[in-house]
C-alpha cells in the first residue's frame, strides 16, 4: 500500500466525514457549515478540507443545537444509519426540555426585522445592556 493510500485510510476531509456519518443531509451543506464557522475540530474552527483522524472531537452547531461527536472510525462514503453509528461516539448534551423552549420569546412569523427600538428593549430584557 502506498503512503497516499495509507493516509486515506487513517484520515478524511471533515466535510466528507460529517456527511458520510449522516450529521448533514448533503455534502455541500456540510461544507457550507464549515465555511460559516459552525464546525470545530479539537477546539479550532475547521475549513471543509481539514483532515480528521480517529480520536478527534468535532463540535457542530446545527439548528440552534450543538452536537459533540468523537471520530471512532474513518469512512469516505455515505453509509446506512447502523454503520454510521459505529463510526462516531456521540457526546452531545441532551436537548433542552420543551417547557424551557416554550418560555423563550419568539417573534411572530411575518413580523419582519425588529426595529432599533425593539432590539434595544430585547437587549434590556435579556440583560445585555443596562
Amino acid at each position: 500500500m502506498s503512503p497516499a493510500e495509507q493516509r486515506s485510510v487513517t484520515q478524511a476531509r471533515v466535510d466528507s466525514w460529517i456527511w458520510a456519518v449522516r450529521l448533514f443531509k448533503t455534502r455541500s451543506a456540510a461544507a457550507e457549515a464549515c465555511r460559516a464557522g459552525h464546525v470545530r475540530v479539537n477546539g479550532t474552527t475547521a475549513k471543509p478540507a481539514q483532515s480528521v483522524r480517529p480520536g478527534d472531537e468535532i463540535r457542530i452547531r446545527h439548528s440552534g443545537l450543538e452536537r459533540i461527536v468523537v471520530v471512532e472510525r474513518i469512512i469516505h462514503k455515505r453509509v446506512g444509519p447502523p454503520i454510521a453509528a459505529q463510526c462516531l461516539i456521540d457526546r452531545s448534551p441532551p436537548p433542552p426540555p420543551k417547557e424551557v423552549l416554550a418560555t423563550l420569546p419568539q417573534r411572530d412569523r411575518g413580523a419582519g426585522r425588529p426595529t432599533k427600538r425593539e432590539r434595544r428593549e430585547t437587549d434590556r430584557l435579556m440583560g445585555r445592556i443596562d
